[in-house]
């Protein structure tokens, strides 16, 4: 006679389904996002409950390469999940989709917000986000990711907004000489100025930064220079791909004295979860090889910047 007991298949899922709520919370927190919002609250009322938790929305990505070309989708998306946050989020990460609508919804209803990461969301403005940001006053780390319309006065603008910043990265603002420069514009292009304004952005409002990671700029000497002066409390630094510098010297001396993780312009890339056109090949992979070259590239009006980010005191030492 056979004694063993069998439970039934639908008791099994049932009671598998009907969890503690902190035990189900803590199921679905291993989620992402579009999971839980269009999967997962389907399951059972218990599960729809616990999915309208606050405290389940504290830590969100939106990092999937499937968003790429549905702005629309998830923009609304992200919306709603900073609803159902009800102002606890406090890590978002959006990536491939977003504009300054969606920003300054998000900023207007997280005011904990600690960790923002904004990559290749082209049509969020520097000028939006430094505004957005100066809401954000709890922010710790700010993650750029090829934010092609952040210009370096946008990027002083967002050290100035936000003073508690500890870990930075620009990644992929890759300028080259523009050649064809206007012929009727007498306003000198001065090299080592220009390829140094982000590094100087930086030097100039992010004083308390202890983590940055600049990946592939068209930086060179100058501009490492001032950050490690403008960032005294800098313990790691990232500037990989960065090949315009040159650290074979003094300077190559101080970053290995003075920073104690340092990743150099020739060390592996292997962990960098971006395209490979990021300071290499540019836009000649998915999904940047559908826009437009041109626009990745800008002349900035050098004597009207310098003029108005108080430049001048340190312009002389980069010429």
């Amino acid at each position: 006679m056979n004694t063993k007991c069998e439970i039934p298949a639908t008791a099994a899922v049932d009671s598998w389904i009907e969890l503690p709520a902190d035990v189900t919370g803590n199921i679905l927190k291993r989620l992402g996002a579009e999971e839980k919002l269009c999967s997962a609250q389907q399951v059972s009322a218990t599960w729809w409950k616990v999915c309208k938790n606050p405290a389940l929305w504290r830590v969100v990505d939106f990092s999937s390469t499937k968003q790429i070309g549905l702005n629309k989708k998830y923009t609304a998306m992200c919306r709603r999940v900073v609803d159902r946050s009800r102002g606890q989020i406090t890590d978002l990460t959006i990536q491939y989709f977003g504009d300054n609508a969606l920003l300054e919804y998000i900023a207007d209803r997280s005011p904990n917000l600690k960790r923002l990461k904004l990559g290749t969301c082209f049509y969020i403005s520097g000028e939006c986000a430094a505004r957005m940001f100066a809401k954000l006053g709890q922010l710790e780390e700010l993650h750029l990711t090829l934010n092609v319309g952040f210009q370096s006065a946008d990027i002083r603008a967002i050290g100035n907004a936000c003073p508690m910043l500890k870990s930075f990265s620009l990644n992929g603002f890759k300028l080259d000489l523009i050649e064809d420069v206007d012929e009727n514009d007498d306003r000198p292009f001065i090299e080592s100025i220009h390829r140094n304004l982000y590094a100087l952005a930086i030097s100039k409002s992010m004083p308390n930064l202890q983590h940055l990671q600049v990946y592939g700029h068209w930086m060179g000497n100058r501009g490492l220079e001032v950050i490690l002066k403008g960032c005294p409390r800098l313990e790691s630094l990232d500037i990989r791909r960065c090949f315009d510098l040159d650290l074979e010297g003094d300077l190559g001396k101080r970053c290995r004295q003075q920073i104690k993780h340092l990743k150099l312009p020739q060390d592996s890339t292997s962990d960098v979860p971006w395209p490979s056109c990021l300071g290499g090949d540019p836009f000649t992979s998915p999904p940047f090889s559908t826009y437009n070259p041109d626009a990745y590239w800008y002349y900035e009006d050098l004597d009207d910047y310098i003029r108005r980010h108080g430049y001048s005191d340190v312009v002389s030492g980069l010429v």
